[in-house]
């Protein structure tokens, strides 16, 4: 199991700068995943700001969120 998110800032083109609890940072693209049903939402550039951390992953709101070991696996480093 990886580390889970502590921290979410939304960056442009849809991607998320994530902080994880062993303090590594990375860049999580959402492009490929907005094509998805369950997504869709996040194309409304408003609703994508308002990403959250809670003490597992980052979430939208009760339908949305993304699995924490996809985000950390397919994150770019950048620390």
């Amino acid at each position: 199991m990886h580390p889970r998110p502590m921290s979410v800032k939304p960056l442009e083109g849809y991607r998320l700068l994530v902080t994880f609890r062993d303090s590594q940072q990375k860049i999580f693209d959402m492009t490929p995943l907005l094509e998805l049903p369950c997504y869709q939402k996040l194309k409304n550039k408003g609703f994508f700001l308002l990403a959250k951390v809670d003490n597992m992953t980052v979430y939208w709101d009760d339908e949305i969120d993304v699995c924490p070991d996809a985000l950390y696996e397919g994150g770019v480093s950048i620390n």
